[in-house]
């Protein structure tokens, strides 16, 4: 009897923890999506980053590398290394109950734009449907590699120093006035286990803070890609 009684409170236990696990990622984990994420497949790592309030993803690390965006149907960007470039593009939440964002993919194997979603089914797993790099067509699932990342300092614009509406920033082509005290530039996060802070490209990481990439800063502060 004393054994029988001992498994049902193993049990009771086992349950009560699994609940508890269960609710931190419903609450806490499940609401951040950013990190790199590798592939099914393992061909490639995307990083995704909330920019200016959407959610964008781009290559940051190739198992190939050297490729470049040949079949995009705007000439001028089929020299485009596919080191860097958006795959996810301004994914936001419709439904602010539900831990999905809704947008578009770029599949760089025929140049085209598709609908899509990503929504996370546990704090290391991403589920996205949609086509990405020709081997994604329907659904899978990422697997983190890295992250989450902390928020890029172009979210703030008041602190950024290349913004240029920050109080006291000079105009662009004039130099500060003699005795102008010199703005700071904000210093980046410190690194946590298991963390990149991706403010800043290094040549282990050349990718560096995805919201500062001329790709996405246009678009992200100009209301989607022209």
């Amino acid at each position: 009897m004393r054994t029988l009684n001992n498994c049902r409170i193993l049990a009771t236990t086992s349950l009560v923890a699994a609940a508890l696990v269960t609710a931190g990622f419903g609450t806490a984990g499940a609401a951040d999506p950013t990190g790199d994420w590798r592939v099914a497949d393992g061909v490639a790592n995307i990083r995704v980053a909330e920019c200016n309030g959407a959610m964008w993803g781009v290559v940051s690390w190739e198992k190939q590398p050297g490729g470049v965006d040949q079949n995009n149907p705007d000439a001028s960007k089929r020299s485009r290394p596919t080191l860097g470039m958006p795959i996810l593009l301004e994914m936001k939440k419709k439904k602010p109950e539900k831990e999905e964002w809704d947008g578009q993919v770029y599949n760089a194997k025929d140049g085209k734009t598709y609908e899509s979603s990503i929504k996370l089914t546990s704090p290391d797993q991403l589920e996205i449907e949609g086509c990405v790099l020709g081997i994604l067509c329907g659904g899978e699932t990422w697997t983190r590699v890295a992250g989450p990342i902390p928020s890029s300092p172009s979210n703030n614009p008041a602190t950024s120093p290349a913004h240029p509406t920050a109080k006291g920033a000079p105009k662009p082509g004039t130099a500060p006035k003699a005795g102008m005290a010199k703005t700071n530039a904000p210093k980046a996060q410190a690194r946590t286990t298991g963390q990149k802070t991706a403010t800043a490209t290094t040549p282990d990481d050349p990718v560096g803070d995805i919201c500062l990439l001329p790709d996405i800063a246009g678009a992200a502060h100009e209301g989607g890609l022209k």
